[in-house]
């Protein structure tokens, strides 16, 4: 798979370009329409070019706001994760002594099958297999505690670990769901598109001046593609440039304190 800090790069360069063309193509209708008729070239169109710049403005705000909710979201489950793991490991010691042991250690097997999967997103397959790994050492882990609890005359067990294994496989759920989650490719190219035609229409409002402004017109390309890039990258953040791999030293710390 190509890294998404790739494909932000590309996408960055080949919509700058895009935004740099579509304004020199807005300003020569422009000129063009100004030459023919200059009284009435510009009439009534101040409206129509404000609503679409609003529109704009209101769908990048609404995408960053999206993405850097996902970002976070996908952030807070991992501290979930960790928490519901630490919580089921704990309470090993309400199953017999016997069985601690085993238990244990097929908990230290999960957690870093679980870690592992996504050092190695990557390579879909072999994610998929790490997680694949993980979920049959979940199975294992609720099967020998659900044995271990049977022998448990207190029954502690049965109403503190089982639920705190339930709650570690919903937080694995949520995770496995998160990370398929991301902006609808509808709205991105629709995103994509408005910023194109907007850009025609600002070359056609700068057309109003004799000389093309280049310095607007760069700073214009560059901000909005660079925009569109970062809500990009923030979509992949298993991928890219901004990267969410520092939330998983809690698991990473969770699994060097298991002996």
């Amino acid at each position: 798979m190509i890294p998404a800090a790739w494909v932000a790069l590309v996408l960055f360069t080949g919509l700058f370009a895009a935004l740099l063309a579509c304004l020199e193509i807005g300003y020569r209708i422009g000129r063009h329409r100004a030459r023919k008729n200059s009284e009435v070239g510009f009439e009534g169109i101040g409206a129509m070019e404000a609503a679409i710049f609003s529109l704009v403005g209101l769908l990048l705000a609404f995408s960053f706001s999206g993405a850097s909710t996902r970002f976070e979201a996908r952030r807070q489950l991992i501290v979930q994760e960790a928490n519901a793991i630490t919580t089921a490991y704990q309470r090993l010691d309400l199953v017999p002594t016997a069985d601690q042991s085993e238990l244990r250690h097929l908990f230290r097997e999960y957690l870093n099958a679980r870690l592992q999967g996504f050092e190695r997103i990557l390579d879909r397959p072999l994610a998929k297999e790490e997680f694949a790994r993980a979920a049959r050492i979940a199975q294992q882990i609720w099967s020998r505690a659900l044995n271990a609890s049977r022998s448990d005359p207190t029954q502690n067990s049965s109403r503190l670990l089982l639920p705190a294994l339930n709650q570690m496989s919903d937080v694995a759920n949520q995770r496995a769901v998160a990370l398929q989650t991301y902006m609808p490719e509808l709205i991105f190219w629709l995103l994509v598109g408005i910023v194109l035609m907007s850009g025609l229409l600002a070359g056609h409002a700068m057309a109003r001046r004799p000389r093309r402004s280049w310095l607007h017109m760069v700073f214009f390309s560059a901000i909005i593609s660079l925009t569109i890039s970062v809500i990009f990258d923030f979509n992949y953040p298993r991928y890219g440039l901004i990267r969410i791999d520092a939330a998983d030293n809690a698991l990473l710390e969770l699994r060097d304190s298991m002996r």
